[in-house]
């Protein structure tokens, strides 16, 4: 029974030798020759004339990743749509868990003020 799984537990682990051994041989060989101009920040060869924009808020990034994780969901519609009548009774209950599901989650988001943009 577990001689089924050693060809994935081989592959694990020799992707993480070569992971490691990758790092390892990158850490040994590399220069490592810190000086001033390499330590600063690489603004093309360009000398910065202004001063750096305000930051984004993390809001801004939250907003969208909460945006593309309920458009991915959405997106699961369509093969749910496609295969509608073969479904049948089964197929409705399923959306109709993934849709409470998804209906909890924005509640949850929504509640905490995950999506107001001024905090």
């Amino acid at each position: 029974m577990l001689s089924q799984y050693f060809p994935i537990a081989l592959y694990f682990i020799v992707a993480a030798v070569i992971g490691v051994g990758i790092l390892g041989a990158s850490r040994v060989m590399g220069p490592r020759k810190p000086n001033p101009v390499k330590m600063s920040t690489y603004e093309c060869g360009v000398t910065p004339e202004t001063e750096v924009g305000p930051r984004f808020s993390v809001k801004f990034y939250l907003v969208a990743m909460l945006f593309m994780i309920f458009d991915v969901e959405a997106v699961s519609f369509y093969p749910w749509a496609v295969l509608m009548h073969q479904l049948r009774l089964f197929g409705l209950l399923e959306m109709a868990m993934f849709i409470l599901v998804l209906g909890i989650g924005y509640a949850y988001v929504w509640k905490r003020g995950g999506f107001q943009w001024q905090e």
